[in-house]
């Protein structure tokens, strides 16, 4: 086969422009380095996970400081999203225009919520979204409903919800892409940091990927990690990889990168020549910078006369400060449900004891506040001598300690007194975002509003790292929505 449109990459925004593209007819070749992630014990075996790290890459980054670390980065069929929380949300209306927080103001989109709106439903409906946008006042206007009804609250979230709801609070429903019941015939744990290798969890393989390979001219390549994009005469002239010990050179008319906000900077980076000696598409010198992350704490509320009884815990949400709450109402960020922390879990995080971990586990509840990271040019992904150097620089953490101040207030008037907050640490970059921003500028972006790399004809990238801003939301449904809209424009770019 000779391909038409090389996609890089098979997580959420690959595997999904691969979903899109497929109904045209065009041949779609999609290149992912990881092979298809296996069942075994270890799937439902939270000490396999969190202590032993069973699943983390056999891959170091190296950090601002020169020391080194594991980025739990997967790679496989469906990337990332085969260990996510499954919250597929959408960004506010507010967040793609310029918003004032108390560190600064963010850019904006070149783009409105409008002009995204009706990708947003498609991608609900191809991750099957259970959730109701009616219980959130932040909930953005829509077109569709969500199509299946929440994933139903344990007893203890239920009254936590109703705690909440006391406190003048609007908790809501958490779009979800799981099937609980298929999930939890897997297994009794929560899905949220456990791989999907049972089914339930709806994540890029699972939906996109399997909608893309019912198509004949649609071709998965595992064990296709590519190393060098070549370059010449304005154009992406072809993709250097290794596949099963053999170095070779595939080239398509199109190209489309989406490995992932790191790895898809790194790669480009990686790619300089003689033409280009600070990276591919970095005319600007813009790849790798404004890397962005979440400012992200796990939140306990702790009460020795109270047993949580959930299994998975991840349902509910608040975003009574997602647009304001600040000084001078300065928006703050989204609250969650983690999902189910077990003794297990507690102990190989925090180091306690297992006994005391155990105790502790069973007597709370699990929460998580996430606060928009704003865009900053220093905080970056570079490459140094064949390795991903990573210097983060965390922005606007005044608004998300008020936001943690906040939810510590609230879980105590629900009957949790004691409040434990740990910060997420840097080693994790889950929800990783920025460093090929797009925008009309091209001295200031990357890519322009259709996605398109500002210096080349045929190199598209579509995954996080063209999102503007961060927002205070987990990306998914958003890098979804984007890859169905990249993937609308190329059919039509096609038929014109």
């Amino acid at each position: 086969m000779t391909p038409d449109i090389i996609i890089i990459g098979a997580g959420i925004g690959g595997a999904t422009l691969a979903a899109a593209l497929a109904p045209s007819g065009r041949q779609v070749l999609i290149l992912e380095r990881g092979e298809p992630l296996r069942d075994s014990p270890a799937a439902r075996d939270p000490e396999a996970i969190f202590r032993r790290g069973h699943y983390r890459p056999d891959e170091m980054w190296v950090d601002a400081a020169g020391g080194t670390f594991n980025p739990g980065n997967y790679y496989h069929p469906g990337g990332n999203s085969k260990f996510y929380g499954a919250v597929l949300m959408r960004y506010r209306e507010a967040d793609f225009t310029p918003l004032r927080h108390s560190e600064g103001v963010t850019p904006g989109w070149p783009f409105f919520y409008t002009d995204l709106e009706r990708y947003y439903s498609l991608a609900e409906a191809l991750y099957q979204v259970r959730g109701d946008a009616s219980q959130d006042p932040t909930e953005p206007p829509r077109s569709a409903r969500l199509p299946f009804p929440p994933v139903p609250d344990e007893p203890t979230i239920a009254a936590l919800r109703q705690a909440f709801h006391a406190q003048g609070l609007h908790p809501a429903a958490l779009p979800l892409g799981v099937d609980i019941e298929t999930w939890l015939k897997g297994g009794a744990t929560t899905w949220d940091a456990f791989p999907n290798t049972r089914g339930g969890k709806m994540d890029a393989e699972t939906c996109a990927l399997a909608a893309a390979l019912k198509h004949s001219n649609v071709t998965l390549l595992t064990g296709a990690r590519v190393t060098r994009l070549l370059a010449g005469g304005g154009r992406i002239t072809g993709v250097e990889l290794s596949h099963q010990g053999r170095n070779q050179t595939l080239s398509a008319p199109l190209i489309c990168l989406c490995a992932g906000a790191v790895v898809t900077a790194a790669l480009l980076l990686a790619s300089a020549d003689s033409a280009h000696p600070t990276g591919l598409a970095n005319s600007s010198d813009q790849v790798g910078r404004n890397f962005m992350n979440h400012n992200l704490s796990a939140v306990i509320g702790f009460n020795p006369l109270r047993r949580n009884t959930t299994v998975y815990e991840k349902t509910i949400q608040l975003n009574d400060w997602y647009l304001t709450g600040g000084p001078g109402g300065e928006p703050l960020g989204n609250i969650q449900m983690l999902g189910r922390v077990t003794g297990p879990i507690l102990a190989a995080e925090s180091g306690l004891p297992r006994p005391v971990a155990r105790f502790i586990a069973d007597h709370s509840v699990h929460m998580m506040t996430m606060s928009e990271d704003l865009p900053k040019p220093e905080s970056r992904v570079m490459w140094r001598e064949g390795r991903i150097v990573l210097q983060w620089e965390r922005s606007n953490m005044a608004a998300h300690h008020l936001l943690n101040k906040r939810l510590k207030t609230a879980l105590k008037r629900a009957g949790w007194p004691l409040v434990f907050i740990k910060g997420f640490e840097k080693r994790t970059p889950s929800h990783q975002c920025g460093t090929c921003r797009m925008g009309a500028d091209h001295g200031s972006s990357v890519v322009d509003p259709d996605l398109k790399a500002h210096d080349f004809d045929n190199l598209y990238i579509s995954d996080a790292s063209v999102l503007p801003t961060s927002a205070a939301v987990n990306p998914s449904l958003t890098i979804a929505a984007l890859a169905l809209r990249l993937g609308a424009h190329l059919t039509e770019r096609q038929g014109a």
